[in-house]
């Protein structure tokens, strides 16, 4: 009963320690401590009122699995009971094979452990107690602590409990008939080693590596998985937002109104935008954010300045889609068109812009009436050679009157009219009539007036101002009539 006291007591004490782990398999150590007796001449358990008995040892471990090891330990020193009227002491080697349960993780820094097997004692000879110098440990058990010192150190307390079976090592078997037991307090420094597995060099092994292919030189948690600081999903080294949690799509940042530009580059990160606008809305779509447009109500399809404001480039107050001279300054009554003679008409319509007309000359002053009667009196002298187009020779001279008008009135048109009487078909009128006023009109490019200003038609027989009955009626239907206009 005491003996199993003894060993609950050696078990409460180990609640927390570590052994070599799965990534460094082996482990050595170097051992000493002190021994105790318990047998037919009493017990030293846990007694240290007399000498003490010291011994050095050596152990070797194998990692199995996690919470079991392996472990080869052994021992030289001296065992002995120093008490009044009882006395002995032998050298010894003992050798013990253990299994050991850790238990808890490997990993933990601090790591409690039992074990328990069985082994051979060797001791000194001695004739007159035991000529036999072999006994067996049945069973050895025992418990300890690892506390790890770094990765490949540690310090290791260990209790030891060795039962014999033998009763003849204390020369007496017969005062309590139970074999002869044994007690090692344990100090010892051992090494883990051992070459572990890691493909992507984190310092996590393969064993224990949650996120195996994790990139050089970039920091890892426990698990071997990279840092995240904000817990978002995407690893620090990835995340372009590592404090401030975020969505994977935008590598971790944040997009607080879902338009799918992070906030960081959003300029207006509450409202919906797109990206050309960095995130902004364009209420009225000019093109200008919301943010910086000061005319948010554009119309549609208007063409705007930086401020969003439609474009008005002369500044004359109209907007240019309104404006017919958008690079001319002029008054809202003439659409945005400036006058420059004052005539009401605009100068993109005014074929006299230099000189004040009437809006039905289209800004060019009326003709004068006394220019209108001579042209009215050069048309009605304007005769041909019979049944001809050739002008006659007293006609050159009302010409070249007509020229000097039609100079003067530099924007003025003039149309030339044929007309025949109604001898003759209708169609030689005609063509006769059209072949007149073209050669009134070669006549005058001739002089230097555009044909852009002259346009001749010929009538023919169609339009009669007198009776075609009559020798008189018929000369006046023969006639050229000369008509100006702007």
């Amino acid at each position: 009963m005491k003996k199993l006291v003894l060993l609950c007591i050696c078990l409460a004490f180990t609640l927390i320690t570590r052994a070599q782990t799965e990534d460094k398999k082996w482990n050595i150590g170097l051992h000493g401590g002190i021994t105790q007796y318990a047998g037919d001449l009493g017990s030293d358990f846990y007694k240290f009122d007399q000498a003490w008995y010291g011994f050095g040892g050596l152990s070797v471990s194998r990692y199995i699995v996690n919470h079991f090891d392996i472990n080869l330990m052994i021992t030289k020193g001296t065992v002995g009971y120093t008490r009044t009227g009882s006395y002995f002491n032998s050298g010894f080697t003992f050798a013990f094979l253990n299994f050991k349960f850790n238990l808890l993780n490997s990993r933990n820094a601090v790591n409690p452990f039992v074990f328990v097997g069985g082994g051979i004692m060797v001791f000194d000879k001695d004739l007159e107690i035991n000529p036999h110098k072999l006994d067996w440990a049945a069973p050895s058990f025992g418990g300890g602590i690892n506390f790890r010192l770094s990765k490949s150190l540690n310090l290791n307390l260990q209790e030891t409990f060795i039962y014999s079976t033998s009763d003849k090592r204390d020369g007496n078997d017969v005062l309590t008939k139970e074999n002869d037991f044994y007690l090692l307090h344990t100090v010892g420094i051992t090494f883990n080693f051992g070459k572990k597995k890691d493909a992507d060099n984190d310092g996590v092994s393969d064993r224990n590596d949650k996120c195996p292919n994790t990139p050089v030189n970039v920091a890892v948690d426990k698990d071997g998985c990279p840092f995240d600081g904000d817990k978002d999903g995407v690893a620090d080294y990835l995340d372009a937002c590592p404090d401030i949690a975020g969505i994977i799509l935008l590598n971790g940042c944040p997009d607080k109104d879902g338009d799918g530009i992070t906030d960081k580059d959003d300029r207006c990160p509450d409202a919906v935008g797109p990206l050309s606008l960095k995130g902004c809305p364009d209420t009225d779509g000019d093109g200008v954010p919301d943010i910086d447009d000061l005319c948010p109500d554009t119309q549609a399809g208007y063409k705007v300045n930086s401020t969003g404001c439609p474009m008005d480039n002369d500044n004359d107050g109209l907007i240019n889609e309104n404006d017919r001279c958008p690079d001319a300054a002029g008054p809202e009554s003439l659409k945005g068109c400036p006058d420059t003679d004052g005539d009401g008409v605009a100068d993109i319509d005014d074929r006299c812009p230099a000189v004040v007309g009437t809006i039905a000359n289209k800004g060019c002053p009326e003709i004068a009436k006394e220019d209108l009667v001579k042209i009215t009196n050069i048309a009605s002298k304007i005769f041909f050679e019979f049944d001809s187009d050739k002008l006659k020779v007293a006609s050159l001279a009302q010409l070249d009157e007509l020229v000097v008008i039609l100079k003067k009135y530099e924007t003025a048109n003039l149309t030339i009219e044929g007309h025949a009487d109604s001898k003759g078909s209708d169609d030689y009128n005609l063509t006769l009539s059209q072949q007149r006023t073209d050669a009134v009109k070669t006549y005058l490019m001739g002089k230097g007036i555009m044909e852009s200003r002259l346009t001749a038609i010929g009538f023919g027989e169609t339009r009669p101002i007198a009776d075609n009955n009559t020798d008189a009626g018929r000369a006046k239907n023969r006639r050229v009539e000369l008509k100006t206009s702007y």
